[in-house]
């Protein structure tokens, strides 16, 4: 399969919490995590306009300022029946709006997206459950003590 072009969000509010989307396995919700908001690039749109477009749909949220990408990563996951090959590209952004809305979802996200919700840095470090990227609560504090990196990070690949 060809790699899965993605744009992900690393949405911050006022008070640098980031907000995180609640998934699981369809039909298994005890095969849970939570990961960032996005997803892939749909036809001849760049990653910026799929960060923006995937984020309205997944979290209602549209008045966000969208930074520099961050990192890059890619990974290899079955979900739903398949194996999805991806290549990530996560973009910092920043919002003063943290109601959430998410009335874009697919058909897929309906039946794999429970909830979303707003971390701190230290609830993400003390957190138990399963987050995507696996290093995102380090990658987080780092980012919020030293700012964004100068060119994106390339993260090590996850293959699930």
């Amino acid at each position: 399969m060809t790699a899965r072009r993605v744009a992900r969000v690393v949405l911050l509010d006022p008070d640098d919490r980031i907000l995180l989307l609640h998934g699981h396995e369809p039909g298994d919700p005890g095969n849970d995590w939570w990961f960032t908001p996005g997803g892939g690039l749909e036809g001849d749109e760049t990653h910026e306009e799929a960060a923006r477009r995937e984020l309205a749909e997944e979290t209602g949220i549209t008045d966000i300022e969208l930074g520099p990408v961050l990192w890059k990563r890619t990974c290899s996951f079955p979900f739903d029946g398949r194996r999805w090959d991806q290549d990530e590209w996560y973009f910092l952004a920043r919002t003063a709006q943290t109601a959430t809305d998410p009335q874009g979802l697919t058909e897929l996200e309906l039946r794999s997206v429970s909830g979303l919700r707003w971390w701190t840095s230290a609830e993400l470090l003390a957190a138990r459950e399963t987050v995507y990227p696996t290093r995102l609560a380090e990658l987080l504090r780092t980012l919020l003590d030293e700012g964004p990196p100068r060119v994106p990070l390339v993260l090590a690949a996850e293959i699930a």
